[in-house]
């Protein structure tokens, strides 16, 4: 038989003299009523010190069970790993690279090297159903991003595959939004973001385009690496909980996962965080009209 055990997080404080209490991986504070029940026998049912033929289970103790999977703090399956049954393909500097790696590895994830080529074949790769949901490429730079190189990889969304990635400029690293669907935040988005929200646009592209004296770092440490690390895993989790794929999704604090750009700086481990949208698709700019001829506006009033 299977038997409901408190969820991850969850935690029952026993306070001398008083009642249990719930503390909630939130951690909240809930009182129990334990009605007829002890909370000992409780603490036991729900941490499986109980051997299920230790001696019936009362319906009290039955109904305080159900409670607590109903508000989801008991679980009668063992946690499975978030990113579970999902294959993360990692590629880039090794120094951002490598951590992430572990990181999603560590989360369940089947995590496998990639290529610039092969990210391209993913592109024009016929569409395969099964792996809806279940691919992602991210790709992590201890540099500004070379004009044109991410360019086929933003086209990843549109073929269910997650893009996630992250490039550094100076002292600061940025972590663009996860696109994993048509419609969602590339990364040539975000650099029209940015050129917008900007006076300095022309020397910003400028920057980008490689036009800039040789890069004096400074580069990630072991420290803001994992932290980079933990930030893009993070984003991936909440993909895949989105997806709801093995888990149901949950929506978590803060900016969404694909409309969140954040900026870490590498001087003092913090990061800021800020809404990017999607840019639309828009009709290109008329010809210019022939030397001599007026548009139908300038003529509309004119006698023949």
């Amino acid at each position: 038989m299977t038997r409901s055990r408190l969820a991850p997080g969850a935690g029952i404080v026993t306070v001398p003299g008083a009642a249990p209490v719930l503390r909630t991986s939130g951690g909240e504070f809930l009182r129990i009523d334990t009605g007829g029940v002890t909370g000992e026998a409780l603490v036991r049912r729900l941490v499986g010190e109980e051997a299920p033929d230790e001696h019936p289970q009362s319906a009290e103790l039955a109904r305080l069970v159900k409670a607590f999977e109903t508000g989801g703090h008991a679980v009668s399956a063992p946690a499975r790993a978030p990113l579970a049954g999902r294959t993360v393909h990692v590629l880039g500097d090794p120094l951002l690279a490598g951590p992430v790696a572990r990181c999603a590895g560590a989360e369940g994830a089947e995590v496998q090297p990639i290529t610039p080529d092969k990210v391209a074949e993913l592109v024009r790769a016929t569409p395969d159903h099964r792996t809806e949901g279940r691919l992602a490429v991210v790709w992590c730079l201890d540099s500004p991003v070379p004009e044109g190189l991410w360019d086929a990889a933003d086209r990843l969304p549109g073929r269910r595959i997650a893009w996630l990635r992250c490039h550094r400029e100076g002292s600061h690293v940025w972590t663009e939004p996860l696109a994993a669907a048509a419609g969602d935040v590339t990364s040539r988005h975000v650099r029209l973001r940015r050129l917008a929200a900007t006076p300095a646009h022309r020397e910003l592209a400028a920057y980008w385009a490689g036009h800039r004296t040789p890069d004096t770092g400074p580069h990630p440490t072991a420290a803001s690496a994992a932290l980079i690390a933990a930030l893009l895993t993070a984003d991936l989790i909440a993909w895949a909980e989105a997806e709801g794929v093995g888990g149901v999704g949950r929506q978590s604090a803060g900016l969404p996962a694909r409309r969140r750009l954040r900026r870490i700086d590498l001087r003092d481990l913090t990061f800021t965080e800020h809404p990017v949208l999607p840019v639309p698709d828009v009709a290109p700019l008329p010809a210019p009209a022939p030397a001599g001829t007026r548009s139908g506006s300038d003529t509309a009033g004119a006698r023949p």
